[in-house]
């Protein structure tokens, strides 16, 4: 590459506005990004990271006005057909859901060899393919390949569209949200993968993310985001030193990762020789897929004192769902024993069983789904209560209210329907919904993973503050490993259906004995203090 081309951006964004019809969501954005280069958007949901995104790729249904320049080429005054062989060829990209992201009725390799079609090398490219799923880290990269998208997990789906991206080798990887439905090994091996290529193939990396932790360790460059307006940008090291704008000071306070100390504080004190109020002893539960027997969870045992905080961690398919299920009572186990306050969970009848669930309440991973888009907030949190007929028509309302008023929401909100509601604000209803039965046991599945970080704050702060107020157990199901760390008071590390390692949070994370644990805790993002310039 001559010296000039060295100098010159491959892209550069200039006075960036977009609107659909009268409604203007970015406004007059700058950047440039070097080749080989990283330059990380980040800042909440709606803050037009994603619109940028899709302006740069011509995704985008909204009205465009500015300049994009990649590698030379205006891309907003390029005709669609000149600029449709640079879209996938020469700049790649990884969408956020990989769920709607593949043909769901083609094989993964029907999918890919497309990918591999574009390199300018003949052949059928199957070994290329198979290559590439191993080295984005697919186990099996053959049953990959002769799958269809259903077949794989979230996290699968994810690496396989990453790998698709890459295969082409493109100039530029537009990423957007790419490890966020990915465990931590797992989004440590991609983030390596893309500073690979980065460094062996100049490949240039524009990432939009939320997890500001990664961008702090991953980005040479960022600018920050809020209502579509650049409220920061240059060095990574230099705006997470020294940030300029409150914003961003806000939410570099927000993340975990950054600040190891944010929650601790507020964490309750665990009361000395307390009884345990959820007993897990030799749990086994194996399922038959495709005529074979696969033990999910095997001779799992932990249990977890009155009024405090039992997380469970570990990759996908660890066993922390099914171990979950066994606990509510969704599933039967094979071998072993449940106990929640004294009371055992399998082999109940259904009736017995729905009298242990007004106790023992489960928090959601995803507000967006878990509830019923039909239902006003005063519906979906007085549910339970008319279910299991508690009070008066007039002592429901007013439970209802006293739930909403825990979780700090405001009575304004009963009559609106979840569709008018923000992401924490949803979040906060689902947890009013678990609430609202007065449980002593709440599991809580992933609940601020699709959340911003600072309304995962905000939800935190709330959790917190009601376990120290009401006493209530947790079991915390998580793969953000920062939060799991200043959250919990123990925490079990589940691989392959079997707890390797268990313990007190601070002393397990701080002195790892198995490998796999290790290897987990090493996976956390540095935080901001120890970058200096990204990795290159």
């Amino acid at each position: 590459m001559a010296p000039q081309d060295r100098l010159t951006p491959l892209l550069r964004v200039e006075g960036l506005s977009v609107a659909y019809g009268d409604t203007r969501v970015v406004t007059d954005v700058s950047f440039a990004l070097g080749r080989g280069e990283s330059l990380a958007l980040i800042g909440e949901s709606g803050s037009g990271k994603s619109t940028i995104a899709r302006a740069v790729l011509r995704l985008g249904t909204g009205r465009a006005s500015g300049s994009v320049e990649f590698d030379g080429h205006d891309v907003l005054a390029l005709p669609e057909r000149r600029f449709r062989p640079l879209r996938g060829r020469r700049i790649g990209y990884v969408p956020q859901d990989p769920g709607t992201a593949l043909n769901p009725v083609r094989t993964v390799g029907s999918q890919a060899r497309e990918a591999a079609a574009l390199l300018d090398e003949p052949g059928g490219h199957e070994d290329l393919v198979l290559e590439t799923f191993a080295r984005v880290g697919l186990d099996d990269p053959r049953r990959v390949y002769d799958s269809y998208p259903h077949q794989l997990s979230g996290g699968m789906l994810q690496r396989v569209l990453i790998g698709l991206t890459v295969l082409p080798r493109p100039a530029l990887i537009v990423a957007d949200e790419p490890t966020s439905a990915l465990d931590v090994t797992i989004q440590k091996r991609i983030l390596d993968l893309l500073s690979d290529l980065r460094r062996d193939l100049d490949i240039s990396l524009l990432l939009i993310t939320h997890d500001l932790a990664v961008a702090a360790e991953r980005a040479d460059s960022l600018v920050v985001l809020k209502d579509g307006v650049v409220r920061e940008a240059g060095p990574t090291a230099e705006v997470f030193s020294a940030p300029a704008s409150e914003y961003t000071r806000g939410l570099h306070a927000d993340v975990p990762a950054l600040n190891p100390d944010r929650y601790l504080r507020l964490r309750s004190v665990p009361t000395p020789g307390e009884r345990p109020k959820i007993e897990v002893s030799g749990v086994t539960k194996s399922f038959t897929v495709d005529g074979r027997s696969l033990v999910a969870v095997d001779d799992v045992s932990f249990s977890v004192p009155a009024g405090t905080t039992h997380a469970l961690v570990g990759e996908s398919g660890s066993g922390k769902t099914t171990t979950i299920r066994l606990l509510l009572g969704l599933e039967e186990p094979d071998r072993g024993a449940i106990s929640v306050a004294g009371e055992e969970v399998a082999g109940r009848s259904h009736a017995s069983l729905r009298s242990l669930r007004r106790h023992l309440q489960l928090v959601y991973q995803n507000p967006f789904t878990s509830l019923d888009p039909t239902w006003t907030v005063k519906r979906l949190v007085g549910e339970s209560l008319d279910r299991y007929r508690i009070g008066t028509r007039r002592e429901r309302a007013d439970r209802v209210r006293e739930a909403l008023d825990s979780v700090g929401l405001a009575e304004d909100l009963l009559s609106r329907k979840p569709s008018a509601l923000s992401g924490g604000q949803r979040q906060r209803v689902a947890l009013a919904r678990a609430l609202v039965l007065r449980p002593d046991v709440i599991v809580l599945d992933e609940p601020t993973s699709a959340l911003d970080v600072s309304v995962q704050a905000g939800i935190v702060e709330v959790l917190l503050a009601l376990q120290a107020e009401l006493g209530l157990t947790y079991v915390f199901v998580s793969h953000d490993l920062a939060l799991v760390r200043q959250l919990a008071h123990t925490v079990s590390v589940m691989r392959q259906g079997r707890i390797v390692e268990s313990g007190e949070v601070g002393a397990l994370f701080d002195d790892p004995r198995q490998p796999y644990t290790r290897a987990l805790v090493d996976s956390i993002p540095v935080g901001a203090g120890t970058v200096a310039g990204g990795v290159s």
